[in-house]
């Protein structure tokens, strides 16, 4: 009987050994994502600058892409400067998903830093985030002007992302 029990637990041992060593060599910012191809999901929500109401039908027939940033994200802080050269070149429309932030910590954050985006999505309690099947801030979405995702990229964003992922997926 104990040797039994000892050979079972030697062999789970084992295969949990096996199944973390193949994770070592994954890309954390390739989280697939269900939603690749079809249409983003809908959402009502107010804009944080303005407060005027904003939804997913107002961004229709734009190519954009759909950036989730919050003021205590260390990840979008990184990745915000890029930001603010996309939007001075005026390369892409980029919208911003606030994600479970304080409206005054996000407001003071981009009168700091700068303001990227053409409108920021409040989601205070994160549900929009949850259709979109975000892990966690930063995250990007690129959008194709029919509304559909056609990318998703986990992790800040920087000048590799745009020549090697945006610009080819805007010519097709």
């Amino acid at each position: 009987m104990n040797f039994r029990f000892s050979t079972l637990s030697i062999v789970f041992f084992l295969g949990i050994i096996y199944f973390l060593y193949a994770g070592l060599d994954k890309d954390p910012t390739l989280i697939p994502s269900p939603l690749i191809g079809k249409t983003a999901p809908n959402f009502k929500s107010i804009d944080l600058i303005t407060g005027e109401s904003i939804t997913n039908i107002e961004l229709l027939g734009k190519f954009y892409i759909l950036n989730v940033w919050a003021s205590w994200c260390y990840g979008c802080s990184i990745e915000h400067n890029y930001l603010m050269n996309m939007y001075k070149n005026n390369e892409i429309d980029i919208f911003g998903l606030n994600y479970k932030d304080e409206k005054d910590s996000a407001i003071n954050w981009l009168k700091e830093r700068g303001n990227p985006y053409k409108k920021i999505i409040v989601d205070t309690d994160g549900n929009i985030a949850i259709d979109y099947g975000v892990y966690g801030a930063p995250e990007t979405f690129v959008i194709d002007e029919d509304g559909i995702i056609i990318y998703k990229h986990v992790g800040p964003i920087d000048q590799n992302f745009y020549n090697q992922i945006i610009l080819p997926l805007m010519k097709k």
